[in-house]
């Protein structure tokens, strides 16, 4: 009896320990969604959108005005939870336009074929990673706009976690770089 009473005690707290599988479909975004980097209004920037998935925050993914700066979030080392999927804008879907790339037309960050190097530039006005669900559909758009099809463990670091360098306006009067100059020059002293 007690060895009974035992098991069941032993089964009834193994049966309360069955985890739930997260949900990790794509989320529709909506006019109050911001990315993550940027803190800023997702439908405010032109070009794709990703959205990432991470283990313990069900339904609430981190979406990001830029697809290549999703991709740089996976590489970055300082995650403060596993990533469970990626998901990005598939711009070949029909209806898919750089001002509005569609609701509706997630795919899987893997499958995608990315157009690199290409002469658009994203949402936070970089280089983007323009996703694809067909290299057919890559193509077409490379032939207008440039670039190279990459899949997305092909794309170098490089290309998604350097900086983009901001070349001064030359005719702005904005003198930043003469000031910043002038404050890291050692200081005289007083005689």
């Amino acid at each position: 009896m007690r060895v009974a009473l035992i098991l069941a005690l032993v089964l009834g707290l193994a049966a309360c320990r069955d985890e739930v599988a997260q949900d990790i479909s794509p989320v529709e975004f909506t006019a109050e969604t911001a990315g993550h980097f940027c803190q800023m209004n997702l439908l405010e920037h032109p070009g794709p959108k990703a959205q990432v998935h991470l283990e313990g925050m069900p339904g609430t993914p981190l979406f990001f005005s830029q697809v290549r700066d999703a991709i740089a979030y996976a590489r970055m080392p300082e995650q403060s939870h596993p990533i469970l999927a990626i998901y990005v804008n598939d711009m070949g879907k029909p209806g898919a336009t750089w001002e509005e790339p569609g609701q509706g037309n997630w795919i899987p960050a893997e499958d995608a074929f990315y157009v690199m190097g290409s002469a658009m530039k994203g949402g936070m006005e970089a280089p983007e990673a323009v996703p694809f669900s067909s290299r057919e559909a890559a193509d077409t758009f490379i032939a207008a706009q440039g670039g190279q099809v990459l899949r997305l463990d092909e794309i170098p670091d490089e290309m998604v976690l350097t900086p983009e360098e901001v070349v001064p306006d030359s005719g702005s009067d904005d003198d930043y770089l003469d000031r910043l100059r002038a404050l890291s020059k050692p200081k005289e002293p007083a005689t």
